[in-house]
């Protein structure tokens, strides 16, 4: 199979899988309502989604074009079903591509990453299976005080241990986009729940000013 075929076939399958889940999901609260013969009110659920959805959209479109590259056609698809991009699936992606020594975007990173991506979605089912069977055991100890400061932390021990390895690769292109981006969050903190839309700014900045480094004979 040629890599135009395989392409080809992962964006047939990857519609059918996405738009399967999305029917999935949308059943879940239609089962619910029939069930117990209770459905709500339209005009209340479109006014709520009028002040949600967009938020959702945009981080939705930021996602596809951030990550599509870093992932692959057929990690990108299974991905998006899988869900956790951010948490899971991305950062095992690019661990994988670094520890098999393959660059984003060629044929070899379109295989590593989906495998990854695959094997990630296995043990996350795998773990939350068991999680859910032993939860009665395991609650005393998910809630214990000691814990809770790992569990808020999880998310930056990921991409912090992500950022070493590729910081200190590319510390040139690295520097501006870092210290620009902290500037931002201490000028302005709030934009702290906004973190997905201001990816396209980091991204906007980390081009520029590699960009002008490159220019200068820099990098």
């Amino acid at each position: 199979m040629t890599s135009l075929e395989y392409n080809l076939k992962s964006h047939v399958y990857g519609k059918i899988w996405i738009w399967t889940a999305v029917v999935v999901v949308l059943l879940v609260p239609v089962a619910i309502c029939v069930n117990y013969d209770a459905w709500p009110n339209l005009g209340a659920v479109g006014k709520g989604l009028l002040g949600v959805a967009p938020i959702y959209w945009t981080v939705g479109i930021i996602e596809i074009i951030t990550y599509t590259p870093m992932l692959g056609t057929g990690g990108t698809f299974l991905a998006f079903v899988t869900g956790n991009l951010t948490s899971m699936k991305v950062p095992s992606a690019l661990n994988a591509m670094q520890n098999a020594d393959v660059k984003q975007g060629t044929e070899e990173g379109e295989i590593i990453s989906t495998i990854a991506v695959a094997v990630c979605s296995i043990v996350t089912t795998i773990i939350l299976i068991v999680g859910v069977i032993l939860l009665s055991s395991i609650t005393p100890i998910l809630n214990s005080p000691t814990l809770i400061p790992a569990f808020d932390n999880i998310l930056p021990a990921l991409f912090g241990g992500l950022a070493v390895v590729y910081i200190s690769k590319n510390w040139k292109v690295a520097l501006v986009p870092l210290f620009a981006m902290i500037a931002i969050f201490i000028m302005i903190p709030s934009l702290a729940n906004a973190v997905g839309v201001l990816v396209p700014v980091g991204i906007g900045i980390s081009l520029l000013s590699a960009r002008i480094l490159y220019k200068h004979g820099k990098l």
